[in-house]
């Protein structure tokens, strides 16, 4: 395949959404917004259906939240212990929370996903503070259909605005999307409101024991 060329995209990249996007969940490296970011510039050139895109992304978004959210509610996070992987994973979760901090306010889990690392830090965070499984629901799909929708944007927006390559466009977009998303972390992360859940999900002075 080459990734250089929009026709060998296609409707492949459909297929590619969901485990990118649900894999960032459970491990940030995972590169799912410059897929769906890739996904913009794509619909800009007319090559796949933007809002497709943003149903897809939105959904497996959602789906890896509510995983990862369940795993650490019902403390069954020492099942992955067994492989590395799995340590691995707490490892990325330790590092993913003391990056991004403990924000007092349920708008964490709706805005820190903009930020690297924020999607698992609060998702975790919320499932250690026994947050409502319906609250959470709701932030998370809201969450990740403005992530979708706002990533998609970009691609679409740097698309046609650049008219360079579809892969230049992404690069671009990633670039403004990281920009604009450390904003957003800064402002999530300092703004103080009515205490909710998620702001005692760790103890400063205990280690997160899974």
């Amino acid at each position: 395949m080459d990734f250089g060329n929009a026709d060998s995209w296609g409707a492949a990249i459909y297929f590619w959404i969901f485990p990118f996007v649900i894999g960032d969940a459970i491990f940030p490296p995972v590169p799912s917004e410059m897929l769906v970011i890739t996904g913009g510039a794509l619909s800009a050139e007319g090559r796949i259906n933007g809002f497709l895109v943003v149903l897809l992304a939105a959904a497996a978004s959602w789906l890896g939240d509510l995983l990862v959210f369940q795993l650490f509610k019902r403390r069954l996070s020492h099942v992955l212990d067994r492989w590395r992987w799995g340590l691995g994973f707490h490892a990325a979760v330790h590092a993913a929370i003391a990056k991004a901090g403990r924000s007092s306010t349920y708008g964490a889990i709706i805005g820190l996903r903009f930020i690297p690392g924020g999607r698992l830090a609060t998702t975790a965070a919320a499932g250690i503070a026994n947050v409502s499984t319906r609250g959470f629901s709701l932030c998370a799909a809201l969450g990740g259909l403005l992530w979708a929708a706002w990533s998609v944007a970009l691609g679409y927006f740097m698309g046609s605005a650049t008219g360079l390559p579809f892969w230049a466009s992404s690069l671009i977009g990633v670039g403004v999307g990281l920009l604009v998303g450390a904003v957003v972390g800064v402002i999530v992360t300092r703004r103080r409101g009515n205490p909710s859940p998620v702001e005692s999900a760790v103890d400063p002075d205990e280690e997160l024991d899974f």
